[in-house]
């Protein structure tokens, strides 16, 4: 995987800083807003938004009207990473595990 570049870093660095600013209202910044932070160009930042999502380091939280716009723009924020989920005892004896074991000792009969 390559290392996030410098608009990435930026963009990134900027939506955290809106929303540690904006955790009462609970309203994420849209582009032109991460754009106005991070002082990067426009369509730079736009293909590095859709980067980052697909990628899925931003996600989008919501929509808000904003004025000059006909449609609703988009409200980002950062991904929040789930924990990995680590395997007990108990989840990994029985079921399938059992038939595995079956389908293997009856293949080398």
């Amino acid at each position: 995987m390559r290392p996030k570049g410098e608009i990435s870093l930026a963009m990134l660095q900027a939506a955290h800083s809106i929303k540690r600013e904006r955790a009462a209202s609970g309203q994420g910044p849209t582009l032109a807003e991460l754009v106005a932070r991070a002082q990067v160009g426009y369509k730079a930042a736009r293909a590095t938004v859709a980067n980052l999502k697909r990628a899925g380091h931003l996600e989008i939280v919501g929509t808000r009207r904003v004025p000059g716009r006909n449609r609703p723009v988009a409200e980002y924020a950062p991904a929040v990473k789930a924990e990995p989920k680590v395997l007990s005892v108990e989840d990994v004896q029985g079921g399938g595990w059992v038939d595995l074991s079956n389908c293997i000792s009856d293949w080398n009969r």
